[in-house]
């Protein structure tokens, strides 16, 4: 299906490892202009490499404000414009309620929520223009629990919470903003945590026999697919979902 993504110019943050860097590529393969922001100037090049250059990248530190205007404007100053916005980047840190504390929740909220705000901030005036939608991805943690995640959770919960408040807020400028919600899909992160146990084959079997739909953890490809397809007027009218691509993990019964 040729979404008319063609040189739409999209920002992705943490666009260049694990669910953004599939994000990247589907749009890429969609001739778009995917547009990765992010800290490591070497992942964001290496990247760029891999889509053959069909794109842009700024190296950007996003927990700071200052960063993120600065990288949107640099996105503006390279094109002239911006089509959508893929607010992606962050991190599950454990910073849980009993091992936490005040200083290591306020640096989470800053690297999973805050510039999900701030990026969407600076980049308004010229999706007003486009039109352009908005994608937060999100996870199912919000929903669900883990367990030693607090400030990880609350970064979701908010993030499920300003999709549907800019869903209303922007009803008035024809954007559309969704969510994609993941549960289990193995990135880099995800590895290293599973890494991390000390029992990981188990441990991987055991959610993995969970996911209801193939018994098998969501690619990265089948989340970037859905975010393409919100990112193209084929979604011309859905606008505040929060849209769970996981095998059925977060609603059906997984003793199924």
């Amino acid at each position: 299906m040729d979404l008319g993504l063609k040189d739409k110019v999209i920002i992705v943050s943490g666009g260049a490892k694990g669910i953004g860097a599939g994000i990247t590529k589907v749009l890429a393969a969609e001739a778009a202009i995917p547009v990765i922001i992010g800290r490591n100037a070497t992942d964001n090049e290496s990247m760029l490499k891999e889509i053959s250059g069909k794109g842009f990248a700024v190296t950007a530190e996003l927990t700071n404000p200052d960063e993120c205007k600065r990288a949107v404007d640099a996105v503006i100053s390279k094109f002239g414009k911006i089509d959508g916005l893929v607010n992606n980047a962050g991190v599950n840190d454990g910073v849980g309620l009993e091992n936490g504390n005040y200083e290591a929740f306020m640096s989470s909220l800053h690297k999973n929520l805050v510039h999900y705000y701030l990026l969407a901030h600076f980049v308004l005036p010229e999706l007003i223009k486009s039109k352009g939608p908005i994608v937060n991805i999100g996870s199912k943690v919000a929903e669900t629990g883990q367990g030693n995640t607090s400030a990880y959770a609350a970064s979701n919960g908010g993030r499920n919470a300003l999709t549907r408040e800019w869903a209303v807020e922007l009803l008035k400028y024809g954007i559309r903003v969704n969510a994609v919600i993941v549960a289990e899909s193995y990135t880099p992160l995800y590895e290293k945590w599973i890494s991390s146990l000390s029992n990981p084959e188990e441990k991987l079997r055991s959610i993995t026999e969970k996911i209801p739909l193939g018994k098998r953890m969501t690619t990265a490809e089948e989340i970037a697919n859905m975010v393409a397809f919100l990112l193209s007027n084929r979604s011309s009218h859905t606008t505040g979902q929060l849209i769970h691509v996981d095998g059925g993990y977060t609603h059906l019964d997984r003793a199924l």
